[in-house]
């Protein structure tokens, strides 16, 4: 531990580890297969990166988002650490360039996707590399009975049969004991397994759930009464577009993030947000993994979560820095009548799957008998338009389709906008000074992008537009125009997923869906709604208590600032002033039971319990004349 307190002064500037840090440390430097639950905010990346300086070799690091990845890599190297990545965003040249420098240069962690590990190339390379760790974190993922369950995290276990000998440090901010046993069995772990966790509690964050659906009231009235940085999560992005649209109009500074912009959008609203320039950000699941900033105030959820898990995570990060914090979750009376909806959209009936199943062959032409291993492109919303589906009971039949093995489909694919101008500078000149529409936008064209005149170079809309003040419609129209005069070569964005097909066409009679993909599942999401749903509509038992035991912890403790912790703490002081001005009237020894009750400001029917209930305990008398008094 002397020489991993030396890496972690050199190189984060920190003199001590926190929480089980050394353990996990400890763990995996004596070749420990290791799993470590952290919450969130609790330095899960110290734990590989630091040994991964003291060992021998590289260690490979199975990360699910790319946004994650760049910012950790950024972050090591400018802490003068080796650190590589390898992602879908690259070019082929790019990655072989990186997996070699890997296999002869001197770099201590590279950074992938799981999908990449299904690639002859990375396979190739990482047999010839000195692997000295395997980390992987959101492991929840690779369960299939974790909250956001991910098909591709199974082909991580390839990593244990390439290298037996370097330990797995396996990490997660949040895992129930079922989903522990199988991550640990999904990953091979050895005999010597570890399993390591820090508590679940966060005494520096007061839960609430406020019941209305007034959620816009609720929501400026939290905001308006808690200072600083904030996170509203939605469910649909243009949900979180509209939210940042009102609080803009109420006159508190926000943006929104989801799935849908492009990485470039994307990046200039976070940045936004993490300095401060904007105080909110509403914003799907998509955004949080990752971010590092530790003085969000408050994290408001505007429906309820579908898990747990995924609303421990999101509402963890607030209060990194330690200090007092809120996590709000507003519900709704349509709120569980939404939730019981997605149970059915993301199990759709089996004959609708069989039928998808049919359909997909029939969109790509192929018979039965035909189409092992065929891979193409799916335009999920031709394929809807095509067979008058609604796309959200495409995507669940086709990921219960994937798990029973029929087919993969992969993550959405982004093919950005690409153009390359064919003329001249001087013909570009004559264009510009012809064209006043044009000239603005094809100088922020030649000042935004190199190598334009030479190859196809991707380019962003939506990011010229934030640039430029220009709509987005506008921009694309205006590059219609300039295709057209024939200044650029002009290939469209297009967003489409790969679909392969795993198997021959099957006659529909011989698709089986198992039960434990189908049936088992659908049990397991029914379960975590029902906790979820638990969880917002108890009031006589603290949500910290309620979050803990939930995920296993055996002396759960009370936070003591939760909403149903407060409204406890302010009855109990009621009371207290009841029983006081109770006791008063009875030493008197002048009135029934009936003549106190009526003479104690208050609930009647409160102020008669607790009488009756300090009768029962032998603090309060009844006499031969039917008086109260203290004296026996």
């Amino acid at each position: 531990m002397d020489k991993a307190l030396e890496i972690l002064k050199r190189y984060w500037g920190y003199d001590s580890f926190r929480s089980i840090q050394p353990d996990v440390i400890n763990a995996i430097m004596s070749g420990h297969d290791t799993l470590a639950l952290m919450p969130t905010g609790g330095g899960k990346s110290i734990t590989f990166q630091v040994p991964a300086m003291l060992m021998d070799g590289i260690t490979i690091v199975v990360t699910p988002l790319i946004s994650l990845m760049k910012d950790q890599v950024d972050a090591l190297r400018r802490r003068g650490i080796m650190a590589q990545a390898v992602h879908s965003g690259m070019s082929a040249s790019e990655i072989d360039r990186v997996l070699d420098n890997c296999v002869y240069g001197d770099y201590k962690l590279l950074y992938l996707a799981p999908e990449r590990l299904d690639t002859d190339i990375f396979k190739a390379r990482f047999q010839k590399m000195n692997v000295s760790m395997i980390v992987v974190d959101e492991a929840h993922c690779i369960s299939q009975w974790g909250y956001d369950f991910r098909p591709a995290y199974l082909k991580i276990e390839r990593l244990r049969q390439w290298a037996p000998d370097a330990p797995i440090l396996a990490l997660t901010a949040t895992a129930t004991e079922q989903v522990c046993d199988d991550i640990m069995q999904c990953l091979r772990f050895g005999n010597n397994a570890i399993k390591l966790s820090m508590s679940f509690a966060r005494p520096n964050i007061s839960y609430v759930v406020r019941q209305s659906d007034d959620k816009d009231g609720e929501m400026f009235r939290i905001l308006t009464a808690v200072k600083g940085s904030a996170i509203v999560y939605c469910r649909k992005r243009k949900e979180c577009e509209d939210v940042a649209a009102r609080l803009n109009e109420y006159g508190i500074t926000a943006q929104f993030y989801h799935g849908g912009l492009d990485y470039r959008l994307r990046g200039a609203h976070q940045e936004a947000w993490l300095n401060g320039q904007v105080r909110v950000m509403a914003a799907t699941n998509a955004f949080g993994m990752g971010i590092d900033k530790p003085d969000v105030r408050v994290v408001i959820h505007y429906q309820m979560a579908d898990s747990l898990e995924a609303y421990y995570q999101e509402a963890g990060r607030a209060g990194r820095d330690g200090r007092r914090s809120y996590a709000v979750l507003l519900r709704g009376a349509a709120d569980k009548q939404a939730a019981d909806k997605r149970i059915a959209a993301e199990f759709p009936p089996i004959e609708t799957i069989k039928d998808i199943y049919e359909q997909v062959h029939n969109y790509f032409g192929i018979a039965t008998g035909d189409g092992r291993m065929t891979t193409r492109q799916f335009d999920i919303f031709d394929f809807c338009k095509r067979f008058n589906r609604y796309s959200m009971t495409v995507i669940s039949s086709l990921r219960i389709l994937q798990l029973a093995g029929y087919l993969i489909l992969t993550e959405e694919l982004d093919n950005p906008t690409r153009i390359m101008f064919t003329v001249s500078r001087e013909d570009l000149y004559n264009v510009q000074i012809t064209n006043a529409e044009l000239e603005s936008l094809i100088r922020i064209l030649l000042r935004l992008y190199t190598g334009i005149f030479s190859s196809l170079v991707p380019i962003n809309e939506e990011f010229i537009a934030h640039v430029s003040g220009y709509t987005a419609a506008f921009v694309s129209e205006a590059l219609l125009r300039l295709s057209r005069l024939r200044v650029i070569r002009y290939i469209p964005r297009n967003r489409s997923p790969l679909l392969t097909l795993c198997e021959e066409r099957l006659p529909r009679s011989n698709i089986h869906i198992p039960h434990l993909i189908y049936h088992g599942r659908m049990q397991q999401m029914v379960a975590r709604l029902n906790a979820m749903t638990e969880y917002t509509d108890r009031s006589d038992r603290c949500r910290s208590v309620m979050l803990q035991s939930y995920f296993g912890e055996k002396e759960p403790q009370e936070c003591g600032c939760c909403d149903v912790c407060l409204a406890r703490r302010k009855n109990n002081s009621a009371n207290q002033a009841i029983e006081n001005r109770i006791i008063e009237l009875a030493r008197q020894g002048l009135y029934d039971p009936q003549q106190i009750v009526a003479q104690v400001n208050g609930n009647k029917e409160i102020i008669t319990g607790i009488l009756q209930r300090m009768t029962e305990q032998g603090r309060l008398y009844t006499d031969k004349n039917g008086i109260v008094t203290t004296d026996k």
